[in-house]
């Protein structure tokens, strides 16, 4: 629930905006950030809102029947209970009307995973006479930041799946120049069976995949079309997974080996998106050691960049990477895109993401290498893992 704390952290920031407050909406869940900054136990069916000023105290609207999920909401903060919706649209305007406030909403949907408002209610709100403004600065700040326990939490995780990437690479290798290779969705099995062991966990599996299988982004290994892993193939291994508990946070990492010597191909291909992912590094070093705002888009641009003038523009055809944060693995900070959203927010302390350009060459090959990064509390960049892959590994 919303603590005094967080208010006074939360007013700030919203003085600093010049922001009259914000105005949080939930109905069944359609926006995790209200059910997250609220606290939400419980059965919550109905319409809720929650108005966060700039100064003075918190007004929550509440339904009736569902008063038990309000109980710690604090005595003295007001809250308005409705059942009839004539009793909702009444308590709006007394609220918000005449100023500027924050929601769930982004203009032209131009950052999806913060346009979390009905365009009904925006209408419902801006008829009550407030101007409606994006919440998506504040949803970083206050939703996507990363704790001391997490960033340990993550660091950790992240050289467990360095170790079990690896390991997985010898035995690929191994395997494939007997008359037993191992086979995409064996190794994936594998793979999720080394979690428990490092005390980490993921709600899918992984993507493993060989040469042409690559090439598709989001593959799924299956028993059902085995593919066994030859000499003369590149394999993929993508890997996710956390810790439990609040103080758990995501690792995501994704690597390339080559069995047996890489063709000129795979090495031309592998190149390309390597120097991508280190042009976006490099971007994000020099403008945050310098002190100087950074976004998401512009360390897309970096990478993207470099694959254009490789020739291999048109086949990397998703952002560069996407938000963590501890409440899943694509989260809701600022993601590194310019080519799927306009992602404009800025890369502040706290935040963190993953760096993963690639090249999807479609029934022929597809490569991707993916770091994780986060913004340290002095504003610098720190890349997971402490060591990064700079060749084709080869087994």
């Amino acid at each position: 629930m919303l603590t005094s704390a967080t208010l006074s952290a939360l007013q700030s920031a919203l003085a600093a905006a010049k922001l009259d407050g914000w105005l949080l909406y939930d109905f069944r869940g359609l926006n995790p950030v209200a059910g997250s900054l609220l606290g939400m136990r419980g059965m919550v069916t109905r319409r809720i809102f929650a108005w966060i000023p700039a100064s003075g105290t918190p007004v929550a609207i509440t339904h009736a029947i569902e008063q038990g999920p309000w109980a710690d909401w604090p005595a003295h903060w007001e809250k308005v209970v409705y059942s009839s919706w004539r009793v909702l649209e009444e308590a709006l305007p007394r609220l918000v009307k005449g100023k500027r406030i924050a929601m769930e909403y982004s203009p032209g949907d131009a950052v999806p995973v913060v346009d979390r408002v009905p365009a009904g209610v925006l209408e419902l709100v801006r008829a009550s006479g407030a101007e409606v403004v994006t919440s998506a600065e504040l949803v970083s700040r206050f939703f996507a930041v990363w704790t001391e326990a997490q960033v340990a939490s993550h660091r950790a995780n992240a050289e467990a799946l360095r170790s079990i990437a690896h390991e997985a690479f010898r035995m690929i290798g191994a395997a494939a120049r007997t008359s037993t290779p191992l086979h995409e969705h064996e190794v994936a099995d594998w793979v999720l069976a080394q979690f428990p062991k490092y005390g980490m966990e993921a709600d899918h599996g992984p993507i493993i995949a060989a040469t042409e299988n690559a090439a598709n982004p989001h593959y799924v290994p299956s028993a059902r079309t085995p593919r066994a892993f030859r000499e003369g193939d590149v394999a993929l291994i993508d890997l996710f997974a956390t810790s439990p508990g609040a103080t758990g946070m995501w690792a995501d990492q994704t690597w390339m080996a080559s069995i047996g010597a890489p063709t000129a191909r795979a090495t031309q291909v592998w190149t390309a998106i390597r120097d991508a992912r280190d042009a976006a590094i490099a971007l994000l070093r020099e403008r945050l050691g310098a002190g100087q705002p950074v976004r998401g888009g512009e360390a897309d641009n970096a990478a993207r960049a470099v694959i254009e003038a490789r020739g291999f523009g048109e086949w990397f055809t998703h952002r560069t990477g996407h938000s963590i944060d501890a409440r899943g693995l694509h989260g809701m900070g600022p993601n590194i895109d310019d080519l799927e959203t306009r992602e404009t927010r800025l890369l502040i302390p706290g935040v963190g993401f993953s760096i993963e350009p690639g090249i999807y060459l479609t029934g022929e090959i597809g490569m991707r290498t993916e770091v994780n990064g986060y913004v340290d509390a002095g504003g610098r960049l720190v890349i997971t893992p402490g060591e990064i892959q700079a060749e084709l590994i080869v087994v």
